[in-house]
């Protein structure tokens, strides 16, 4: 019922405490709490309109929630010092822009993070897209596409917090 709680687990790669997301007078996340822990595979699963997206915008700090908190190593996402270092996330809308190439994208978030060249190359192997890196995205086939934003939001991350 979007009550607050004041509650602390050690640990916690993911925390979400008491978390509400009204827009207008619709409720989109309700009271939600869970933990992940380190190590652990946690699945974020549910019906069209549940409330996943939402859920994953408010820990992201794309939305702010109603009430409640949500915690990534302790830390709101807006405090994380290097987000995309320490947390991959893609959502469906994240798509890079059509005109540019998987490689000029993910180099540009790698940039952003002061990532390496060299972990761009490996990110791009790693989705199965070292040859196709240098087309722009708007050439590449759905699941080409796909592996440039499993990419940019994933694997570019060394990190327990992927989603």
């Amino acid at each position: 019922m979007c009550s607050e709680r004041k509650a602390v687990s050690v640990g916690a790669v993911i925390e979400l405490e008491g978390l509400c997301k009204r827009y207008g007078p619709v409720t989109a996340v309700d009271d939600l709490s869970f933990t992940a822990r380190p190590g652990m595979v946690t699945g974020f699963l549910g019906p069209n309109g549940a409330g996943k997206s939402t859920t994953m915008r408010v820990m992201l700090g794309l939305a702010a929630p109603d009430a409640g908190r949500a915690l990534v190593g302790g830390r709101r996402y807006r405090e994380l010092k290097r987000p995309l270092l320490q947390v991959g996330a893609l959502l469906e809308t994240a798509a890079p822009h059509r005109g540019r190439s998987g490689y000029a994208h993910l180099l540009w978030l790698a940039r952003s993070q002061g990532i390496g060249v060299r972990r761009v190359r490996e990110v791009l192997e790693l989705v199965g897209l070292a040859d196709a890196g240098r087309r722009r995205v708007g050439g590449y086939r759905p699941a080409g596409d796909r592996g440039v934003r499993v990419g940019a939001r994933g694997a570019m991350t060394r990190t327990a917090v992927r989603g």
